[in-house]
């Protein structure tokens, strides 16, 4: 038999972790953690981490892995994420996989696209005329030539830009087409999706008192130490949801009141993003966090036993 997995998903602030929480103490299991953020150090506030207390009480796995500046993909994620899973069943415990990064679960549960060897000479044209003209020029290029992948790529996500144009360039063929050909056919755990999700304007309505905390938490001074450390926007990380808007208040180009209101709005863009990318999930089962609680974890135990 297969390794069986729980899957908790859905937009950012919808209420995952409380329900991974809640079932890791019911069924005495531990967390993989499924969000693309977290992975780095020092980057605590803004990416809504678990507190070192809630990391003693339940193991997190895939957490607090690399620095800002060291390179991290999904191949990255996928090898770390099935490591943790294999070691938490051979201590007899319950691996839940929680997380909003749809690509990073789908190539854990349904396998990944590697696509051809990098082209040095193609990547440094492309990172040049990022430098020269924008990024915003490239990912109008991927808008003409692959506008599916812009369901999943993000326009200031450089790296996966950079990468879907260098596929099309070696072979011709849109990533996109790489990926429907590779049909993400492999199966090596049982999967249980649990998605979560709410009203819109309830979910929206989080999503802007979770942007508060995070400036009420300090997310101002997280950024500005790193900052001090020589981090820069011009580092994927750092250019991420809420460092970037805060990056940019530090730097004098906005006030910090702009700067709230552009990060609680392009966090509700990730979020209907997000919903986007999973609602194309057949497998996924959606439930409210909060009204249907009782049903998830109904469901989780029939699922295991």
């Amino acid at each position: 038999m297969k390794p069986k997995l729980v899957v908790v998903l859905g937009p950012t602030a919808v209420g995952k972790s409380d329900i991974a929480l809640e079932l890791a103490l019911h069924m005495n299991g531990e967390i993989i953690n499924a969000d693309s953020q977290q992975v780095y150090r020092q980057m605590d506030i803004g990416t809504a981490k678990p507190s070192a207390k809630l990391l003693q009480k339940i193991p997190h796995h895939v957490i607090d892995v690399v620095y800002p500046d060291e390179e991290f993909n999904v191949a990255r994620y996928r090898e770390l994420a099935t490591a943790g899973i294999h070691d938490i069943r051979k201590r007899a415990k319950q691996p839940i996989v929680c997380g909003g990064t749809g690509l990073y679960i789908k190539a854990l549960t349904r396998g990944l696209f590697l696509g051809p060897a990098q082209d040095a000479g193609i990547r440094a044209a492309l990172t040049l005329k990022a430098q020269r003209d924008g990024l915003s020029t490239l990912y109008e290029r991927l808008e003409q030539i692959d506008p599916s992948a812009t369901s999943w790529i993000h326009p200031n996500d450089r790296q996966r830009i950079i990468r879907a144009l260098e596929v099309y360039e070696l072979t011709g063929k849109p990533m996109s087409e790489w990926q429907k050909g590779h049909a993400f056919g492999e199966t090596p755990f049982t999967t249980l999706k649990i998605g979560l999700d709410r009203q819109r304007a309830e979910l929206y309505d989080r999503i802007n008192q979770r942007c508060d905390q995070m400036i009420e938490a300090g997310l101002v001074d997280e950024v500005r130490g790193l900052f001090a450390q020589g981090y820069s926007l011009d580092l994927k990380p750092v250019c991420s949801l809420g460092y970037r808007h805060m990056g940019l208040f530090l730097m004098g180009k906005m006030s910090l009141e702009e700067a709230v209101f552009l990060m609680k709005r392009d966090t509700r863009r990730l979020a209907k993003r997000q919903l986007t990318w999973f609602r194309s999930d057949k497998e996924i089962l959606w439930f409210h966090p909060v009204l249907e609680r009782a049903k998830i974890t109904d469901l989780v135990d029939k699922f295991l036993h």
